[in-house]
């Protein structure tokens, strides 16, 4: 389970509900598991003071992604475009679990 927290895997589009980055969509780059945090692309833009430590590294103000609650992330339903919650189901075709969109029961798998 390292590349998914409660349904939400690398690569899905999600919608922040709260935060200051609140209706901004993004993508899904990483998952922290063990925090219940992800970090999402363009959202919670944070700036670090960073010195050269190897050379051509860069030096100075860095902005990058800081993980965020999965609290405060709903996936986009892909149908609808509307955030939505996620659910499971067994399909029985494939044999396996697949995820579901609780709003209009599409597949993201």
């Amino acid at each position: 389970m390292a590349n998914k927290v409660k349904g939400i895997k690398v690569g899905d589009e999600v919608v922040v509900i709260a935060g200051k980055d609140r209706g901004k969509i993004g993508e899904v780059i990483k998952v922290f598991p063990d925090q219940n945090r992800v970090v999402v692309e363009n959202i919670n833009i944070i700036t670090r003071h960073q010195r050269q430590t190897k050379q051509g590294q860069p030096s100075g103000r860095i902005e990058k992604e800081a993980p965020i609650h999965l609290s405060n992330v709903m996936v986009v339903d892909p149908e609808t475009g509307e955030p939505t919650r996620i659910s499971r189901q067994y399909d029985e075709k494939a044999g396996q679990w697949v995820r579901v969109t609780k709003k209009s029961n599409t597949r993201l798998d």
